[in-house]
């Protein structure tokens, strides 16, 4: 049969065991995508001139704050930034490599 009749083979395992985990590896993916773009963000806005010294410092800790939580929720789940990074297939991977 083709997957128009119905047999498509499941891209996403929905395992009663794993769902917590794969829960959690989404949304910290979604909140590591985000982190990347505020990053992203804050570097232009400097570059720019448009922050101040204490406001680019403020920033600077925040995000290295968000960072630190970041691996420990993924220590606490058995998870790698690797393993938050999603295959697109031909699109290439979801996230950008950190630059």
């Amino acid at each position: 049969m083709s997957e128009s009749q119905g047999m498509a083979s499941p891209r996403w395992k929905t395992d009663s065991d794993t769902v917590e985990r794969d829960l959690i590896k989404l949304v910290l993916t979604i909140v590591e995508l985000l982190r990347q773009l505020m990053e992203r963000t804050a570097i232009h806005r400097v570059d720019q001139g448009d922050l101040s010294e204490e406001q680019e410092e403020r920033i600077g800790v925040t995000l290295m704050i968000l960072q630190e939580r970041m691996e420990e929720l993924c220590e606490r789940y058995g998870l790698t930034m690797d393993d938050l990074n999603m295959d697109l297939g031909p699109l290439g991977s979801l996230l950008p490599r950190e630059f």
